[in-house]
């Protein structure tokens, strides 16, 4: 049915869907030719121990492989739900500029903020940020779910946070999707390092660019090497931005994170 970034959709009849997880990757919006072994797996595998612990309701039925697994088809809502509790990412660059609506005491990278936010974003091929009010005048959806989003994506961030700091790491922050089935509001696509931000704990400190058990290696890689600046330039000038090749050793560091994060989070080998 569809071939994303990351993921395969098929219909598997009977109102299911199979999601297959590839070893892709993509960062700022930009494909690359390089996979990166195990990651399939370990988003795969991932997404059925989040869905299970979670204790929520979700399009989740069962995993069938070690890259697939079936869910409900969902009447996807548009708007990705984003629960942020450090100062990272885009929303340290906003803030920088002047954008991000707080008043923070602490506005290093990295920092704590003093209580988790929800930062909801469109969902397009370039997220822009919402809030309530656009989020209703754009006709994504209405105030009551609105409101139901960011309780259910709030409280889903506390108990994932808990989860991993138990495990030695932090979790920065946390994107997730939501649908309608049978009339009610459940969590959809996926769970796992393609959609949070995961730090170690014994590393982690404010005012620098953290160590990642995520995609954030190859974003961090990408700025250092100026091919963000680049992709953005591309962009503005009406151009598709030229995806650079990875080196073998972020490759092998993103491989080997993405499984030891699985393992030491669910205490099973990948």
């Amino acid at each position: 049915m569809a071939s994303g970034k990351v993921k395969d959709v098929y219909d598997a009849g009977g109102g299911l869907l199979r999601f297959h997880f590839s070893d892709r990757v993509s960062a700022y919006d930009v494909r690359f030719a390089e996979a990166i072994p195990k990651k399939g797996e370990a988003l795969c595998r991932f997404a059925e121990f989040w869905f299970g612990e979670l204790g929520v309701p979700s399009h989740f039925v069962r995993r069938v492989s070690g890259t697939d697994m079936l869910v409900r088809r969902l009447e996807m809502i548009p708007v990705e739900c984003v629960a942020r509790g450090y100062l990272y990412g885009s929303l340290h660059d906003r803030h920088a500029a002047g954008a991000s609506g707080m008043d923070l005491a602490d506005a290093r990278l990295a920092a704590r903020l003093p209580r988790p936010v929800f930062d909801p974003t469109t969902k397009a091929e370039h997220d822009e940020p919402v809030t309530r009010e656009s989020a209703v005048r754009m006709g994504l959806v209405d105030g009551a779910t609105y409101d139901a989003l960011e309780s259910m994506t709030l409280g889903i961030y506390g108990k994932m946070s808990s989860v991993a700091a138990r495990a030695g790491f932090v979790m920065a922050d946390l994107k997730l999707e939501f649908g309608v089935l049978d009339g009610r509001v459940v969590l959809g696509d996926s769970v796992g390092p393609d959609e949070f931000r995961l730090w170690p704990a014994g590393s982690y400190e404010p005012g620098r660019v953290q160590e990642a058990y995520d995609k954030q290696i190859l974003r961090d890689w990408l700025a250092r090497e100026g091919h963000k600046g680049r992709f953005e330039r591309e962009r503005a000038a009406g151009g598709v931005p030229r995806a650079p090749a990875i080196p073998p050793e972020i490759v092998e560091t993103m491989s080997a994170r993405y499984a030891d994060a699985y393992e030491r989070i669910t205490g099973e080998a990948l």
